[in-house]
């Protein structure tokens, strides 16, 4: 087994990047497909973009908002949102970090102006990719996630961890969160 058919994603380590207080975020809880109920199934149970995923779901373009960055050497990490070009409603959280050394100048110098989503900066650069699922989520939401989704304690969350390989490298590592 090489090491890309091996690489995957600490949940933990992504988190760390940007709290101190992993519960600010919230309680992650395995789960299965057969556990994530629909909508929330349909949004992250699958290997593609979440740009593609989401933009096709609600039948509109979505928007990012880099709410917090920090690069650490080659690897550029950011916490975001998604809204709804239509009327702005979140529609998803994430935290992505990026080895920025597998991505050209052009690439690169687009994520880092934190005004497109990565999907379709991806896309539109004709990286070569694979988006690989790696695990689901139920989650038991913290306060920030709360508010940076913009919802209520009473909604309720799902996500997913996923590895994206640009050019064969495993180069992308994501945690993405919907709300029920």
């Amino acid at each position: 087994m090489s090491p890309a058919d091996s690489a995957d994603v600490e949940l933990e380590e992504l988190i760390q990047l940007f709290y101190d207080d992993p519960n600010q975020l919230g309680r992650f809880l395995d789960a299965t497909s057969d556990d994530v109920p629909e909508p929330a199934n349909q949004l992250l149970a699958h290997n593609h973009h979440m740009t593609v995923t989401v933009e096709r779901f609600h039948d509109c373009p979505v928007n990012v908002k880099v709410l917090e960055s920090t690069t650490q050497g080659d690897h550029y990490s950011r916490k975001i949102i998604l809204t709804r070009q239509s009327d702005d409603v979140v529609v998803m959280f994430g935290i992505v970090r990026l080895d920025m050394s597998v991505l050209s100048p052009e690439v690169r110098a687009e994520i880092e102006a934190k005004e497109t989503p990565l999907g379709r900066i991806l896309i539109k650069h004709d990286v070569w990719r694979v988006v690989k699922l790696l695990n689901l989520f139920k989650i038991e939401a913290g306060d920030d996630l709360i508010a940076s989704m913009k919802r209520s304690s009473d909604d309720v969350f799902f996500g997913r961890t996923a590895l994206i390989y640009c050019d064969g490298s495993p180069a992308i590592e994501l945690l993405e969160v919907v709300a029920q």
